[in-house]
């Protein structure tokens, strides 16, 4: 039985990856740093499972920012697999954050293959990349020869990152590998992104919780895909013969404010009688319209993203109507 340690496994990403993994067979170990808000909505399912906890699911304290807790904890556990999905990863945030997010999501993982190589140089790794690292760039499509030209503190961490794993995967012969992970989403995501503010919104709106949706630029173009099927892509990647890096994505690209009319059409309504934009929440730094190539991985493991823009979408607000009706109940 083959063990996998996913840092930062209260995200959706990380809580996917374990729900993928516990059923492959895998023992998972899961790292949670401590939280004031104590968010563990996206694993409660495995902690609630008396079956699971403590027998196949073990919650690992630790945080990225602590070596000595991730040396205790990789020691101890020796996986066989790790997955980094501990980082400070909003775009917006970064921008206000410049020191933490530099070294959380860009200099840690230098720390973090440091350790592995000390304890298990053979321990299988998987660091997640964005093609926000493309930044502004002239090609309509990207793949992994892309130049990286990033805009945000956040890129330019993802950016140190992706730059570690190739140099340990090439200088120490480490099966370390990076997904260039375009945007995922899902009902998992917290509602400080903007799919998931806008899927909730409609939700609370259609049930008379909300009257108005704020956001930002409406015009901004994205390449969204499902994070289920990303994190399954990551597995992937893990079990080949030899470590790469992969761009992840679509293919397409869709505009906010197609998600927003989208969502809005799946609750019945119009998204004109409801959203408003506020330039306060415009980006200091835009990209361009970045769209992913995924012909390396289609040729190496088969992927292709079943899951479009408008199942998306659909399965999005479904969740949160849901939530939102099961909150009215109460």
């Amino acid at each position: 039985m083959k063990k996998a340690l996913i840092l930062g496994v209260t995200g959706q990403d990380g809580s996917y990856l374990a729900d993928i993994l516990l059923h492959k067979g895998y023992t998972v170990h899961g790292m949670v740093r401590r939280s004031s808000t104590g968010n563990t909505r996206n694993i409660q399912h495995l902690l609630d499972d008396a079956d699971t906890l403590d027998k196949r699911f073990f919650v690992e304290r630790g945080d990225l920012a602590d070596p000595t807790s991730l040396f205790r904890i990789i020691q101890t556990v020796r996986p066989d697999e790790v997955y980094n999905e501990a980082d400070q990863d909003h775009v917006h945030w970064s921008f206000d954050m410049v020191g933490y997010s530099s070294d959380i999501t860009g200099a840690a993982v230098g720390r973090l293959l440091e350790i592995i190589r000390q304890i298990d140089p053979g321990i299988r790794f998987f660091q997640p990349c964005s093609s926000n690292m493309f930044g502004r760039c002239d090609e309509p499509v990207q793949n992994e020869t892309t130049p990286f030209n990033p805009q945000s503190v956040y890129a330019i961490g993802k950016v140190t990152a992706y730059y570690f794993t190739r140099y340990f995967r090439e200088t120490y012969g480490m099966h370390a590998s990076a997904g260039i992970l375009y945007n995922h989403e899902s009902p998992r995501r917290s509602t400080e992104y903007v799919t998931r503010k806008i899927t909730n919104s409609v939700a609370r709106i259609a049930l008379g919780k909300q009257e108005r949706l704020v956001l930002g630029d409406l015009s901004a173009k994205i390449d969204w895909g499902y994070a289920k099927e990303y994190m399954e892509a990551a597995w992937t990647m893990l079990q080949q013969p030899e470590a790469d890096d992969y761009v992840i994505a679509t293919g397409e690209a869709h505009s906010v404010e197609e998600f927003v009319d989208e969502a809005f059409r799946n609750a019945g309504l119009n998204a004109a009688d409801y959203v408003d934009s506020d330039k306060a929440l415009f980006r200091p730094a835009n990209t361009s319209v970045l769209v992913g190539d995924t012909t390396k991985a289609h040729l190496k493991f088969g992927f292709e993203a079943e899951v479009r823009f408008k199942d998306l979408v659909k399965t999005m607000v479904d969740e949160d109507m849901a939530l939102e009706s099961r909150r009215e109940s109460r």
